[in-house]
């Protein structure tokens, strides 16, 4: 799994691929690396992969994010996009169905993403991390805002130590797993089957 950190370019045949475009959206110090193992099984699905460099290791705010991925998403301009993230990517996912660009979204598939926030978040050492504690006011701003939830799929373990409260969604899609864990479960065969399944799954007719 950790090959792809002395690989932080992707390879060209992300590029290529006639179903959904994916979009990638890690967690916080983290790079699109981490979800390599997702990339690739998606990418052999025959899923077109973006990643986005400019996100570095993703310590910007929330805002901040999702405007890099609205430009990605205009500067490709990619249609019925799946974006499909892990951790802090979803709450910046959220924030781009919320958004101008909301349309180019097809849907969001979330991976241990704490939509309420962390408890754990408050005793952290930078700003960084702090700011997904749940009073932190981007966090209690996206919670407030539901419209956009129906379009979120999201995938959590039964106990994550980053996430004490869970990452459940009420109004969303709730896919529970088997194995716990934040990082681990990235490289579940259960979560690579899950998502490659809803990847390709239509939102609109269910087919």
């Amino acid at each position: 799994m950790w090959e792809g950190a002395r690989r932080p370019h992707p390879p060209e045949r992300f590029r290529h691929g006639g179903l959904a475009p994916v979009v990638l959206v890690p967690g916080v110090l983290e790079s699109w690396t981490m979800m390599r193992l997702i990339a690739e099984r998606l990418n052999r699905a025959g899923h077109p992969v973006h990643v986005l460099p400019e996100l570095r290791l993703n310590t910007a705010p929330l805002a901040e994010g999702a405007a890099l991925v609205e430009e990605h998403l205009r500067a490709g301009d990619l249609r019925d996009a799946v974006i499909v993230a892990h951790s802090k990517g979803g709450l910046i996912a959220k924030l781009v169905l919320l958004g101008e660009e909301q349309e180019r979204v097809a849907r969001v598939i979330a991976i241990a993403t704490p939509f309420a926030g962390s408890e754990l978040a408050r005793w952290m050492p930078t700003r960084t991390l702090r700011s997904l504690h749940p009073s932190d006011p981007s966090i209690r701003d996206l919670v407030a805002r539901t419209e956009a939830d129906a379009r979120i799929v999201s995938i959590h373990p039964p106990f994550d130590p980053h996430i004490p409260g869970g990452s459940r969604l009420a109004g969303a899609e709730n896919v529970p797993t088997a194995e716990s864990g934040h990082f681990r479960i990235l490289g579940s065969p259960e979560v690579l089957d899950a998502v490659e399944h809803l990847a390709g799954h239509d939102p609109v007719t269910g087919s």
